[in-house]
């Protein structure tokens, strides 16, 4: 059975994929990661550039003797997943786009970064934590997952704050989209407030294998507010290509 490794977002945390591992026990090993700086790696040092993060994964999965592996990435963690793609090709089977894009920059985006940057330092970070986590749904803080997810996002420091804005905003993989080579699921929500569709029908059309499943009734938090449609749509996918 070919591990599914899941990299959560800006401000997220592996504790987030907890119902996801739920919904695929038995039919496949899921391997949560917690990147530099948030979830249960808050303590690391923060990392800047979204090839570092890319960098630190696949060295991870190097020392768990990890040698062939399906990979999810959510949000930043979808950045992320696509410069693994692009390094890591020979042990990477399958990949997963989860509410992501290929520009770093995130036109469209509920605010600009440069206003997160402010934002985060007048507010610091848990009122921060807080106010991005209520964007992932579309009842905002009335959804029956905030609570959760701001506790997950609360772990950040603003020193790891800052230094995933300064990483997604500094990156771009428009460039190298035709060179992802393997089979490609690409999810979205149809309310999501950080991708808009345009980042999302960029990776659809440019991706040369890419598959697109968009989900209605919800915005980036696809996984945890219409958790069974999201089991299956991915379950479909890894067992189909």
């Amino acid at each position: 059975m070919t591990p599914l490794v899941l990299v959560h977002g800006f401000m997220g945390g592996s504790a987030q994929w907890d119902g996801v591992a739920a919904a695929l026990a038995g039919r496949a090993e899921v391997i949560a990661v917690d990147l530099p700086g948030f979830g249960g790696n808050a303590h690391l040092d923060p990392i800047n550039r979204i090839e570092g993060f890319a960098d630190w994964v696949i060295g991870h999965l190097s020392e768990r003797g990890i040698d062939r592996y399906d990979l999810l990435g959510h949000s930043m963690g979808g950045m992320v997943a696509q410069e693994i793609a692009r390094r890591d090709r020979k042990r990477l089977a399958r990949l997963v786009l989860y509410s992501t894009g290929a520009t770093g920059v995130l036109p469209g985006r509920f605010e600009t970064i440069a206003e997160s940057k402010r934002r985060a330092r007048a507010d610091g970070a848990q009122r921060t934590a807080r106010r991005i986590a209520a964007t992932w749904y579309l009842a905002l803080e009335q959804a029956a997952g905030f609570e959760a997810c701001a506790r997950i996002a609360e772990r950040a420091s603003l020193a790891a704050i800052e230094a995933g804005l300064d990483a997604m905003e500094a990156w771009s993989g428009e460039a190298a989209l035709s060179d992802i080579d393997m089979e490609t699921l690409v999810i979205w929500g149809e309310f999501d407030r950080t991708y808009g569709w345009e980042q999302v029908h960029g990776l659809w059309r440019t991706i040369p294998r890419a598959h697109l499943a968009v989900i209605p009734g919800c915005a980036h938090a696809v996984h945890d507010e219409k958790p069974d449609i999201f089991a299956r749509i991915l379950l479909d996918f890894l067992e189909t290509h």
